[in-house]
């Protein structure tokens, strides 16, 4: 039985300090994870965002399987964070209405519904745009807005699969393996985030907005990295090397006599210092088949047997030690409850607890991002659905308790949501 980690209640951020994004109003459509993981750091900088989601349910991530507390899942509120939510039915006409008024005065719209949907609604850019030249407006599509594949759905395994990504990963014999996060999902939402701070910056300059698309099938591609490239440059197709890239022996996992490490020796350098200063091998310098990068390549197999018969001879701390002391990077490989409780975890104030108000409290995984000026605001956990819903149509629309609830009686708000009363 694993324990849960013991959470520290979040430090308060410096009294006065600037926040990056500060007068920046998102309108975000978006749901399960690209979409919200990039609005999620534009939150977290201090951009005002306003999730709008289907009453009806909501969020497809609310509904996720991994963990739940006070009625939310684990992935919708580590995707959530710090943004005010509202409900809104867009199959009613009022309810559009709604939203344009929203996109109105926003800085910035984020969706990644299907193919035409946002169109079908009459909220797509060439729609919107008209009335708002300033607007910066992101898709997030599995491939695209335009071409023959516009339409078609696709998930992050998909695309792993499908653009040669997924074949890198694994080990040699055996079949192609997705990775455990959805790391197309995750990166795709860091390139949407710095595409709609370009287009802020662009912005700046030319004074008007424009419209900017990241897809899932082009990230998973650009994250083939140099094994790509290679392929461009050889001809030859890349294969599967474990937990070694291109099969390199001084960079990889070892058995030591009580547990397992990583240690990466990427240069000369680093395995000068491995054979001499942690081995006490100054032979393997010597020995023709070890004596440079290539000869060690074309030697690999017996590399390999020569580093696990000498790991295999000591305990994990003691090769630690010796291997920090002579400063070669290695590092435990560690479960998720090890990495969460380890002192890097701790001592750079990675987790902490933040107010829920049907949880009581939630655990909060830090934004990854410092900045010495404008740090991330004090987080919030991620909205209630339909948490704000009266709020923000009261403070960003103006609407006055009439109106909202003529348009809570014609079904803008769902049949069942109960709208909010702060």
């Amino acid at each position: 039985m694993t324990a849960k980690p013991q959470l520290p209640e979040r430090g308060a951020r410096a009294t006065g300090s600037p926040t990056a994004l500060d007068g920046v109003l998102v309108i975000d459509f978006t749901r399960v994870v690209a979409g919200p993981a990039c609005t999620q750091t534009l939150a977290d900088f201090g951009a005002e965002v306003i999730k709008i989601e289907n009453p009806d349910g909501g969020d497809d991530t609310r509904a996720y399987e991994h963990a739940e507390i006070g009625g939310e899942s684990a992935a919708y509120l580590s995707l959530n964070r710090s943004k005010r939510g509202i409900a809104l039915d867009l199959g009613v006409p009022a309810a559009r209405e709604v939203a344009r008024e929203l996109i109105s005065k926003a800085d910035v719209v984020v969706e990644n519904f299907s193919g035409g949907v946002m169109k079908k609604f009459g909220l797509d850019y060439e729609s919107v745009a008209a009335t708002n030249p300033r607007l910066i407006y992101c898709s997030i599509s599995a491939y695209g807005r335009k071409g023959p594949f516009a339409t078609r759905p696709g998930f992050d395994p998909i695309t792993q699969a499908e653009s040669g990504f997924m074949s890198l990963n694994g080990f040699p014999d055996g079949p192609p393996v997705r990775t455990g996060p959805p790391i197309v999902d995750v990166a795709t939402g860091m390139a949407a985030c710095n595409a709609i701070l370009l287009a802020l910056l662009a912005r700046d300059r030319l004074g008007r907005g424009q419209n900017v698309e990241v897809a899932l099938f082009d990230m998973a591609m650009a994250m083939t990295s140099f094994f790509g490239m290679a392929y461009l440059i050889s001809g030859q197709n890349p294969g599967r090397f474990g937990n070694s890239p291109n099969g390199v022996p001084t960079v990889g996992m070892y058995e030591a006599s009580d547990g397992p490490l990583y240690m990466a020796c990427a240069n000369e350098r680093l395995f000068r210092r491995l054979v001499t200063e942690v081995f006490d091998r100054p032979d393997l310098l010597a020995d023709p088949r070890f004596a440079v990068r290539k000869a060690r390549l074309d030697n690999k197999e017996q590399l390999r047997a020569t580093f696990a018969e000498i790991f295999a001879g000591d305990r994990l701390e003691n090769w630690i030690a010796k291997m920090k002391e002579a400063n070669v990077p290695v590092g435990y490989l560690r479960t998720v409850e090890e990495g969460f409780n380890a002192p890097e975890a701790r001592e750079r104030d990675r987790l902490s607890r933040i107010p829920h108000p049907t949880a009581g409290w939630v655990p909060n995984i830090e934004s990854p991002i410092n900045m010495s000026l404008t740090p991330a605001t004090d987080p919030v956990a991620a909205p209630l659905l339909g948490e704000h819903t009266r709020q923000v149509l009261r403070t960003t629309l103006g609407y006055d308790d009439g109106r909202i609830a003529e348009l809570a009686g014609i079904g803008v708000f769902g049949k069942a949501l109960a709208v909010d009363e702060s």
